[in-house]
């Protein structure tokens, strides 16, 4: 489970659904923030911007306030001004140290938006923590997380998937299962020894024994599309997990077509883990408590 918890909220469906799913992965005594980020509307010394700048505080208080009271959360707001939401909601979870970032996955959500624009994808590619993506509607069918899937290739990064998916199937007394999809490349099928049915069922079958050699979870093996099957065996399941490449996790939702076009179809919450790196925490020398500085309503 997770620890320290930030929610990006806004007035869409989405920010309903990632809160709903934060309540799912949060430590029972984590700390949960619940996020808005308001554009800077002009700039400072120019006329009128005191007023409109007031304006948006106060409708992003408002939409901090509605989303806590709905979810009947015990929630921490957090309002600031960005030029992009993307590059809001990173500097924020670098400030509070986050484990876990979540988001709605509706086109006019925080997703949409995070996914929309260079400065944004620049921004994010550097995000430390986990990111989890809440399904559009997930707020009205939410439930207990009993079933969880990780995809695995073999790789560091899907070894690491695999042991956060332990950690959390324990933690939550649910059921884990693994995937390698697998696939030949276009050309064999027009070679002298072209691959044929025989060839892929073999090849499924292999994969489904690398992923049982991990022991002590439900191995599957499934040939195609990694993003498609993926996306397909997650209607089965209630969190799907995968590893993240070099970017970071937004950065990987970003640049990587895996775990973009999962993002977008994946039928059950999708958790996108970060590769481990060693980020100082920032103290105070006389208490020892950590530093956060932003405005907090």
């Amino acid at each position: 489970m997770f620890n320290k918890v930030v929610v990006g909220v806004d007035e869409h469906q989405g920010g309903h659904d990632a809160v709903a799913l934060a309540k799912r992965l949060a430590a029972p005594a984590g700390e949960v923030t619940l996020a808005h980020i308001h554009r800077i509307v002009s700039e400072p010394f120019t006329r009128g911007y005191d007023d409109e700048q007031a304006s948006e505080i106060r409708r992003s208080t408002a939409i901090l306030e509605a989303a806590r009271a709905g979810a009947e959360i015990d929630a921490r707001l957090w309002s600031t001004g960005a030029e992009s939401v993307g590059r809001g909601l990173h500097e924020l979870v670098e400030t509070l140290n986050a484990d876990l970032l979540v988001l709605g996955s509706t086109r006019r959500g925080f997703l949409g938006r995070v996914l929309i624009g260079d400065d944004t994808r620049a921004a994010l590619n550097g995000a430390s923590c986990a990111v989890a993506i809440a399904p559009a509607g997930y707020a009205k069918r939410a439930a207990r997380i009993e079933k969880i899937g990780v995809g695995y290739d073999g790789s560091p990064d899907s070894e690491r998937a695999v042991a956060v998916a332990r950690e959390l199937s324990a933690e939550l007394a649910a059921s884990l299962g693994a995937m390698q999809v697998v696939f030949f490349p276009a050309y064999l099928f027009s070679g002298p020894v072209a691959a044929d049915s025989t060839s892929i069922a073999q090849l499924v079958d292999d994969a489904r024994h690398r992923v049982s050699a991990l022991g002590n979870l439900d191995p599957h093996g499934a040939y195609g599309h990694p993003a498609e099957e993926l996306a397909i065996w997650s209607e089965s399941l209630d969190l799907l997990i995968v590893g993240s490449r070099g970017y970071g996790p937004l950065g990987r939702l970003v640049h990587g077509s895996t775990s973009q076009e999962l993002a977008r179809r994946a039928r059950c919450p999708l958790l996108v883990l970060p590769r481990p790196r060693t980020r100082p925490t920032e103290t105070n020398e006389a208490t020892g408590d950590e530093v956060i500085g932003n405005l907090v309503y």
